[in-house]
């Protein structure tokens, strides 16, 4: 086989047993963190399990962009598919190959396909329970965009928390993921000196609004604490470092590729996949929160 150059033939193998040996993915923007890190273990998974994985990025939410995207993929010789954040997509928007095994992360496809997703009400509970058990008489929300359903839970269970607790909720700025977004809106909050502790809804708008506190000498944790969301690696050596949320995406893309190797395995029978399955997430306690500041 050596001497020859030989490999073995992919699609030969493929009409021999049925199987391609391959998955796709389907996300919108690769680039931004919480899909990388998403891809990132969902290839490490599928590699582990002697699976290749063909992906396919789309820029934008436009449904003609998923249906060039959906039809591209069709296309493909693959076994199954794993759509990771698919904001503003509807199955109508898909032409998928029937019967093709599909599952889901944090969009809105979830209800028509298996999902896998980190427990995104469970962790906002977590950040805002910690901040008011700290003597904060409310915490204030950057967001993320409209667009994301990850972004839409954590709001509404901040808003929900603090309600349950009888406090209500500040009207919520609203970012765009970016370190940017939460620079520009940590300068708005730190010229309010009655806002003492915010939740924001991603670690990389945490690292600008920490900045921006910072350079507007408001003092992190002693005036206004900060949580995050996501628990990447460069929190730890924030200054302070952050407060976070943890998720779990090497355990996300593990359990997404083994519910799909079982629904590729099992198709054909009466075999139904779990609707979704929910993966815990950590609060993990840094310095950048603290108890409330008194007046």
């Amino acid at each position: 086989m050596e001497q020859l150059g030989y490999s073995p033939n992919r699609a030969a193998r493929a009409l021999r047993l049925g199987r391609f040996g391959a998955l796709g993915i389907m996300a919108h923007r690769y680039e931004r963190t919480g899909e990388a890190l998403s891809t990132a273990a969902v290839i490490d998974a599928a590699e582990s399990m002697g699976y290749s994985v063909n992906l396919v990025s789309i820029q934008t939410a436009d449904a003609d962009h998923w249906k060039d995207a959906a039809h591209r993929m069709s296309h493909q010789a693959i076994d199954g598919l794993i759509i990771i954040r698919a904001e503003l997509t509807t199955p109508e928007m898909l032409t998928l190959p029937p019967g093709l095994p599909v599952i889901v992360s944090d969009s809105r496809l979830i209800g028509h396909y298996p999902a896998v997703t980190a427990d995104q009400a469970g962790g906002s509970r977590m950040a805002v329970e910690h901040l008011l058990g700290l003597g904060h008489r409310t915490v204030h929300h950057l967001a993320g965009p409209t667009d994301s359903e990850p972004a839409l839970i954590r709001r509404a269970t901040w808003e929900h928390t603090l309600n349950l607790a009888g406090v209500d909720a500040p009207e919520p700025w609203v970012g765009d993921w970016t370190p940017a977004a939460g620079y520009s809106f940590g300068l708005r909050a730190a010229a309010d000196p009655d806002i003492t502790a915010v939740y924001v809804a991603n670690d990389e708008m945490a690292m600008g609004f920490l900045r921006a506190l910072h350079e507007s000498g408001r003092r992190v944790p002693q005036d206004v604490s900060v949580v995050g969301f996501d628990g990447l690696a460069l929190g730890a050596y924030a200054y302070p470092p952050l407060t976070t949320v943890k998720q779990d995406f090497p355990g996300i893309g593990q359990k997404l590729v083994e519910l799909l190797l079982e629904q590729i395995r099992l198709r054909g029978t009466n075999h139904v996949p779990p609707a979704r399955t929910v993966l815990p997430v950590e609060l993990i306690v840094r310095s950048s929160t603290g108890p409330a500041p008194v007046r």
